[in-house]
């Protein structure tokens, strides 16, 4: 089968699994796992923050991320296609007790013009603004990337306002492959990012959240009360080393083949597809004007070998990643092509 159903269906490089059965192993949780300690410095280092941990998932990535800087009570000012919003089952309410106050964008990018009027001081009537989100790139938006002065703007007034930043970060490494920028300098002006070692970079398991010394200790504890301490975990740090050291390199190869995927999508009867706005791994296509229901399109493409999700009720979305080849992609268009003309042939 041909997955682009998600990045994070990648499968572990033979690097990888010879690093991990080799890896020198402690107990996390004593901070004795030696191979944790260095993925963590790296992950740290790269980012250029003062600190970094190791989580299980990005889901909970984020929902530390969001808690380390909030309270009960506060708002969490987002776009309104964020995956902290609509994919991560409310954890910004559940665990950290924040409503999210969600701005619509056209393209995924908020702006600080954006932000402006949903930053609230509090007072009688209204509950105080607590944190700024960003997600770079941002997924539903087609994996859109953040101009870096957008994001230096954003993280300027905030600071301004005493407001701090977190940054989902999932794909940042798509992000400052896009823009040829090192990561450290996507990183450097959120107070938090969050990042995942399971998407692009290809290792089995893992996220990071890197920040100052002090938020990324009092996310130690919130990741405990989260069940995500681990014991030997230096199995899962091993591929996440060479996630790091070897991975990043070839994610402009999955971006080439999501621009070839798009423009040849773009080509069929009845989708809506505009390939200049696809930027890194994701393609998000429109499917209303062939008739075809996208669950319906999504099993007809399945019986031919490919796999992909729907977003909504209108649109699929296409994700490559190491796993995914050119010829895949081709295939991939090719059966689109004929589940799209059966289905017009159907309607004549």
């Amino acid at each position: 089968m041909i997955d682009l159903r998600s990045d994070t269906v990648t499968r572990p490089t033979p690097a990888m699994r010879r690093a991990m059965a080799e890896a020198e192993v402690g107990d996390d949780v004593y901070g004795e796992d030696p191979t944790v300690n260095r993925l963590e410095r790296r992950a740290a280092e790269i980012l250029g923050k003062e600190a970094a941990v190791l989580i299980p998932t990005g889901t909970m990535g984020n929902t530390i991320g969001v808690k380390v800087h909030t309270q009960h009570g506060q708002e969490v000012v987002c776009d309104s296609r964020a995956h902290i919003l609509d994919w991560e089952l409310a954890m910004t309410a559940w665990f950290s007790g924040c409503l999210v106050r969600a701005v619509p964008t056209d393209d995924g990018i908020l702006r600080w013009d954006d932000i402006r009027g949903a930053v609230r001081s509090g007072g009688a009537h209204s509950a105080p603004t607590g944190l700024i989100e960003i997600e770079n790139t941002h997924n539903m938006a087609g994996g859109r990337v953040y101009p870096l002065e957008v994001i230096e703007d954003i993280c300027g007034h905030a600071g301004d306002m005493g407001i701090p930043v977190h940054m989902d970060g999932a794909r940042i490494f798509n992000a400052a492959c896009y823009l040829n920028r090192p990561v450290r300098d996507l990183a450097a002006p959120a107070d938090t990012v969050m990042f995942c070692l399971s998407k692009g970079l290809g290792s089995p398991v893992g996220s990071m959240l890197a920040g100052s010394a002090e938020a990324i200790a009092r996310g130690r504890l919130y990741r405990k009360r989260l069940g995500g301490s681990m014991r030997q975990a230096g199995v899962l740090a091993a591929a996440g080393l060479i996630s790091l050291e070897q991975m990043p390199g070839r994610l402009g190869e999955d971006h080439a083949n999501a621009r070839f995927l798009a423009t040849e999508l773009a080509k069929l009867d009845g989708v809506q597809l505009n390939p200049a706005h696809v930027e890194t791994n994701i393609v998000i296509f429109g499917i209303a004007e062939t008739g075809i229901q996208t669950s319906a399109f999504s099993e007809r493409l399945k019986e031919r070998g490919v796999l992909m999700n729907s977003v909504n009720a209108r649109q699929m979305r296409a994700v490559t990643h190491y796993d995914v080849t050119r010829e895949d992609c081709a295939t991939a268009v090719g059966a689109a092509a004929e589940v799209i003309s059966e289905a017009l042939a159907a309607r004549r």
